[in-house]
């Protein structure tokens, strides 16, 4: 291909959101993420939720994908019942990310989890979640920073060789991984931090928000894997 690849962002869907003299139901994205796909060399596009059943044509139209951060995976999707700490459930972004994650997968397109996306990913292919851990969201609303480390050999370590400080804000984390997924790098509680798929098409879960920093050699990976 030539030119930047179209790299699609999921989004979230907002009720009652404000701008200027308007309140409005909203499908939004914070502005880090189309700000990295750009800088990394893509073009960003939004996908906002669908009916599912329209995953695989939005995925046909595009070189990569990026599944945003968010609120919690209903635990439904993995078999458990919620925790009193897990949040409300976003069913429409569930239905249709998880879609998007499959047809991306069965097209053998490039795919970055972040965060929630990751998780997502993790769930897609029958994994299951921790529903609450401490030290990874401190403050309400701030992004906290610790560092994480690469595991050698994998596809997140050719991206970053070096253990990283990163920006996060999660209080779920991976816990059975999902079918063919490895762990890429982990924090130093030992927390799953990163996966991926070591064989095949590039695809890679982190679980810190790398729109919320300057290092963009993850998503650099991602837009060269997608013919950029």
């Amino acid at each position: 291909m030539s030119g930047r690849p179209l790299i699609g962002i999921s989004t979230y869907a907002e009720s009652g959101v404000r701008w200027g003299v308007w309140q409005l139901d909203a499908a939004l994205l914070p502005a880090g993420y189309p700000r990295l796909v750009q800088r990394a060399g893509g073009l960003a596009a939004m996908l906002p939720p669908d009916a599912p059943e329209h995953a695989a044509a939005a995925v046909a139209r595009l070189d990569g994908l990026v599944i945003a951060g968010g609120p919690d995976v209903e635990p439904v999707h993995y078999g458990a019942e919620p925790d009193p700490r897990t949040g409300p459930p976003a069913r429409a972004r569930d239905a249709w990310e998880l879609a998007l994650i499959r047809a991306a997968l069965e097209r053998g397109m490039p795919l970055l989890g972040i965060c929630r996306g990751m998780q997502l990913l993790n769930v897609a292919l029958g994994g299951t979640l921790v529903q609450h851990i401490d030290g990874h969201a401190e403050v309400p609303g701030v992004f906290g920073h610790h560092p994480v480390k690469p595991v050698p050999g994998t596809r997140y370590a050719e991206a970053v060789l070096e253990e990283t400080s990163v920006p996060a804000y999660h209080h779920q984390a991976v816990d059975r991984l999902g079918t063919g997924l490895i762990p890429s790098a982990h924090a130093e509680d030992g927390t799953v931090e990163a996966v991926e798929r070591p064989d095949g098409p590039w695809v890679v879960g982190v679980q810190w928000h790398p729109e919320m920093g300057e290092d963009e050699r993850v998503v650099r990976a991602l837009i060269r894997a997608a013919g950029g």
